[in-house]
Formats: C-alpha cells, sequence, structure tokens
C-alpha cells in the first residue's frame, strides 16, 4: 500500500511539474496582449521556468538525497503553490517572469524528488520499470495535457487560472505526501552554495545571450558579454564542484558510459518534446491558422494520447526483447520524421498537417522516454539517486530552454519559421546517434544497464 502511495503521489507531483512547463504555452498570445509583452520578454515568460528548473536541479537533488525524498517534496509543493499565486495575481511582464522563475526553482526541488522517492521505494526489476513507465508517462504527456487545460482556461476564464490551478491540486499533494515522510531526523547534504549560484548564473546566461540573439538576428556586444560571463561561470562551476565534499554531479556518474551518453541523449530529445514543439505549434495554429485557445489544446490530444499509449502499453513489453538502444534509436528517428511532416505542412487541414505528424510524434517519444529514464539511472547506489535523477531532469530542462532560444534564433535569422523545426529535427537525429554509440562505449556496464 505504501509503495502505491509513493507512485501516486510522486506521479501526480511530477504532473503539475511538467504541465507547468507548458501550461503559459496556449496563454503566451493572450498575457502577451494582456500585459503588453515584446518578443523576448514574452520567451523568458516560456523559458525563465526551465532557466531556474535546470540551474537549481542538481543542487536541489542532493539535498533531497540527505533530507529524504518526501520531505522535500512537501515543502517544494508548498513554495510550488506559493509562486503560482504570484503569477495568477501578475499585473507587469516582470512580475509574471519572477513568478515563473519561483515556480521553476521550487519545480528544480519537486521533480527529481518525484524521482527518487520511486527509485528508494522500488528495486531495480519489473515493479520499478512499471513505476518509471507511470512517471515518464505522466512527464511526457505532460506538455500535452499542459496545452488542453490552458486552452480550455484561457478561452472560459482567463490566463490567470492557467496558474491559479496549481493551488488546489499542490494543497492535495502536501496532505498526502505528509504519510510518506519519515520520522526519523536526517541530514541535510552540505552543498556549496556558491557552487549552485554560478551553475543557475551561468546557465542563465547562456539562454539569455541567445534569447538576444534571437531577438536582433545578429552578433551583438551584449550577446558576446553574455557568452563570455557564462563561460566564465561554467569554469568557476567545475572547479567549486570538483573541490566540494559533496559535488552537484559525483565523479562516479560520469564513469558510467550509459548516464554519459544517455545524458547527452536526453538533453537532444528535450530540444523538440520540453518546449520547443508546443511552442511553436501554438503560434502556428492560432496566429496562421485562426484556432481559438481550446481548440489549439484539443490539437495537441493526438500527440499526447498517442505518447500515453506507447509508453505505457508497448515499451514494458519490448524494453526486455529488444533492449533501450534500440527503442531510443528508433524512437528519436520516428519522431524526427514527424517534424519534419508538420514543419512543411502548408495546408490548414486537421488530418494533413495536424493529427498524422502528431501521431507520428508521438509514437516516437513513446517509445523513447523510458528507455532514457531507464539508462541514466540504472545500477546508481541508493545515495547517489537523487544526483542521477537531477542530472536527468538537468539535461531535460537545459535541452528545453537552450532549444527553445536556438530554434527562435534560426527562425529570426533565417526568416523562415521552418528553421525552428530543422533544429528539432537535427536534434533528434543526432539523439538517435548517441543511442547508437552505447553498442561502442563500455559493453559490460552498457549491458548491465541495459
Amino acid at each position: 500500500m505504501g509503495s502505491h502511495r509513493a507512485l501516486w503521489v510522486a506521479s501526480v507531483a511530477q504532473l503539475v511539474v511538467v504541465v507547468d512547463v507548458s501550461v503559459v504555452n496556449v496563454a503566451l498570445p493572450s498575457m502577451q496582449q494582456d500585459l503588453r509583452l515584446g518578443v523576448a520578454m514574452t520567451s523568458w515568460v516560456a523559458m525563465g521556468y526551465s532557466v531556474a528548473f535546470a540551474g537549481a536541479l542538481l543542487a536541489a537533488a542532493r539535498v533531497a538525497d540527505g533530507m529524504g525524498a518526501a520531505r522535500v517534496l512537501l515543502w517544494s509543493t508548498v513554495a510550488f503553490t506559493g509562486a503560482s499565486i504570484l503569477g495568477g495575481l501578475a499585473v507587469t511582464g516582470w512580475m509574471l517572469v519572477v513568478a515563473r522563475i519561483g515556480q521553476g526553482l521550487a519545480a528544480a526541488a519537486l521533480s527529481p524528488a518525484t524521482f527518487t522517492l520511486l527509485t528508494v521505494t522500488y528495486r531495480e526489476g519489473p515493479d520499478r520499470t512499471r513505476a518509471i513507465a507511470l512517471w515518464t508517462a505522466v512527464s511526457v504527456a505532460g506538455g500535452g495535457i499542459g496545452n488542453v487545460v490552458s486552452g480550455a482556461l484561457t478561452e472560459f476564464s482567463s490566463w490567470r487560472s492557467v496558474l491559479l490551478i496549481n493551488v488546489p491540486i499542490g494543497v492535495l499533494v502536501v496532505v498526502a505526501s505528509r504519510v510518506l515522510i519519515s520520522r526519523r531526523p536526517t541530514p541535510v547534504a552540505r552543498v556549496r552554495w556558491s557552487s549552485v549560484a554560478a551553475s543557475i548564473l551561468a546557465f542563465g546566461s547562456a539562454v539569455y545571450a541567445l534569447s538576444l540573439f534571437a531577438e536582433r538576428g545578429r552578433i551583438t556586444g551584449p550577446v558576446l558579454v553574455a557568452v563570455a560571463l557564462s563561460v566564465a561561470l561554467t569554469v568557476a562551476w567545475v572547479r567549486q564542484d570538483r573541490s566540494s565534499a559533496v559535488p552537484l554531479i559525483p565523479s562516479s556518474l560520469w564513469l558510467r558510459p550509459n548516464i554519459a551518453l544517455g545524458t547527452a541523449a536526453t538533453a537532444l530529445t528535450a530540444i523538440c518534446f520540453q518546449v520547443s514543439i508546443w511552442y511553436f505549434l501554438t503560434f502556428r495554429l492560432q496566429r496562421d491558422w485562426g484556432y481559438s485557445p481550446v481548440e489549439t489544446g484539443l490539437a495537441f490530444l493526438p500527440l499526447t494520447v498517442s505518447l500515453l499509449v506507447v509508453n505505457l502499453a508497448v515499451v514494458p513489453r519490448l524494453l526486455g526483447r529488444v533492449g533501450a538502444r534500440v527503442l531510443i534509436t528508433v524512437g528519436a528517428l520516428v519522431a524526427a520524421a514527424g517534424v519534419w511532416w508538420i514543419g512543411w505542412s502548408t495546408t490548414g487541414d486537421f488530418a494533413q498537417a495536424v493529427l498524422g505528424p502528431s501521431l507520428v510524434i508521438g509514437i516516437g517519444g513513446g517509445l523513447m522516454n523510458t528507455p532514457l529514464a531507464t539508462v541514466v539511472t540504472s545500477g546508481v547506489a541508493q545515495e547517489e539517486a537523487g544526483a542521477a535523477s537531477g542530472l536527468m531532469n538537468t539535461a531535460k530542462q537545459f535541452g528545453g530552454a537552450v532549444g527553445l532560444s536556438a530554434a527562435t534564433a534560426a527562425t529570426t535569422v533565417s526568416g523562415d519559421e521552418r528553421a525552428s523545426y530543422v533544429v528539432m529535427v537535427a536534434a533528434l537525429v543526432a539523439a538517435a546517434g548517441f543511442a547508437m554509440l552505447f553498442r561502442t562505449a563500455s559493453t559490460a556496464s552498457v549491458e548491465k544497464g541495459w
């Protein structure tokens, strides 16, 4: 009974985290008009969440290793709910961006805590695979669910309700997670906070440089300054992390080829699935084809449903037979074909321009997501489960934020929105290439992990 409670609490909490990555997408045009946001500010409403999320994930995951996943889950949910209230009451663009950053910081603690709760509750084997499959299904479907919820709430209520809807859900998660908290006192991992600050600022500077380039379409002085700052902060972060008693990324994780290559593949797939595909399709459907917010949300259902069906019904049966390497490679290439199809569709016909390619993208994404999560966390010691989970989620958020900036920049420079889809296709093809590299990495560790 306890394990089932942990699974459902973790899944619901993760759903809230992932939904809020995309929940503003369909509402962005309304937010932009109501608060008079510029292009850069609008992008930061979408990206601010991911930047803060990715920057703080590793530190939050290490804290979860020390404090206990259930305790971190509870308090981070409280913080997330508070930030949602601030966003729902925002009266300026900066207030909304600050709220989104606050949500991202809270989500950075919440998301790895949900996954760590599963890895310490279920032993490696079929039960853990099924639990991870459900958690992953929630994660990958959250984007589509967020779009549907956002569309309905924006059209029939207000864009503010897409943030305030988190409040009752947060209360339920807090109440349920209290039962899972151990009564035993737990030590807190003594992370070096200067290293945490350096990692957040380094990542934020990199994304800021890309967003400036995307807005102006050329390399300018501020762009170069942001790049230089990001490089300097990254060097500082790595040096501090190496000398820390509790490094954000334990060196033992990088010694496992499946974790290193799997993390790279995760980041590449996130360039498409985390933010970009939802972001660009939202504006195409509403701006170019005249869809209403609720119609836009419903248009994403085929992608979401196909992802869920493949992830829950097909992958658990195939994973033990053909291996994660094959599923990731095939899934990435299938998804790339779907993205290419949808990017080059010029008609507003739903069946041809949305339904068909969405099903293809969903099938591809469903095939590769659970295998990727399994690869990155297989064979990891319990005391490093939070770090491994944080690394995986950081890769997702890093790929999502950088991918959106790169895709926007490609569109600005080329003057053709199809360039954004080229970026997504290239990333998925590269992810397939990384998956194929597992064959030559380290046979013993790879086969054991897979």
